[in-house]
């Protein structure tokens, strides 16, 4: 069985439901979904998706791109504190596509690991282009005490060896299967299997051989199967660790 610990069911193409997507997931042994929210607006879309479907789960939060309402700790508190809601984020940091002066991004990551540690529930963390950014805040905003995950992971073995230090788990999206991906693929060999997590990010990020494509939980598959040919594993043992991996992670998420 597998689970995809990052997608955005909110964002799927409205043409097809949600059943659809999910009784599609399930054919291909997907057993629980983690929908991610990207705004504070999508955090009331993502609770509702678990409210409604059992394979579900949710966080909350606001993308560090996310050009809407700021959100405060006390407000994610708020929103961290539904049954359904399983972490918080996705947060972080991104100087690749925001320039300029962005002390407000820092400050609403800060926002986001307050919050996460009030309701001690994980975090889910975005990072890109802002390596040392990333560790510094996570290390003095005490992100150890909650821990969390390192989602879309493409970074180098070094970042990711901080970040298992202070607690976090690895994710490896559709990313790990591109052709020029081979340093991330040696970031995948090394990272513990107790800490490794795998995702999709759909609808984004289709994985080799559906790259260009809408992507959906179901492909979630096809990280499963690099990761298993990088560490030399069959496929249903890499299943096995990573589900375990993300109900150890998202205790709330057996239980909501």
């Amino acid at each position: 069985m597998l689970v995809d610990s990052h997608c955005h069911l909110q964002m799927l193409d409205p043409s097809e439901s949600t059943e659809a997507v999910l009784a599609r997931a399930a054919e291909a042994g997907v057993q629980h979904c983690l929908t991610v929210a990207v705004s504070l607006a999508d955090s009331a879309r993502t609770l509702a998706l678990a409210q409604e479907f059992p394979q579900v789960s949710a966080s909350v939060g606001a993308h560090p791109s996310d050009d809407g309402p700021e959100p405060t700790a006390a407000e994610l508190v708020r929103l961290a504190q539904s049954p359904h809601a399983v972490a918080v984020g996705e947060t972080g940091l991104d100087y690749h596509y925001n320039k300029g002066d962005l002390e407000w991004q820092r400050e609403r990551f800060r926002q986001h690991i307050r919050a996460a540690r009030e309701v001690g529930k994980p975090l889910i963390v975005h990072t890109r282009d802002a390596r040392e950014d990333t560790v510094r805040i996570l290390r003095e905003e005490k992100a150890h005490e909650v821990g969390g995950v390192m989602h879309c992971f493409t970074e180098d073995y070094d970042m990711a060896a901080r970040c298992l230090d202070m607690g976090f788990y690895i994710s490896f999206s559709g990313i790990v299967t591109f052709r020029n991906a081979e340093s991330l693929r040696d970031v995948a060999r090394r990272v513990p299997l107790e800490r490794v997590l795998i995702e999709t990010d759909s609808p984004f990020l289709a994985p080799v051989p559906h790259r260009g494509k809408p992507n959906q939980p179901a492909l979630v598959r096809h990280v499963a199967e690099k990761i298993a040919e990088l560490r030399e594993l069959p496929v249903e043992e890499i299943g096995r660790i990573t589900t375990e991996n993300f109900f150890r992670l998202f205790p709330a998420a057996a239980n909501a």
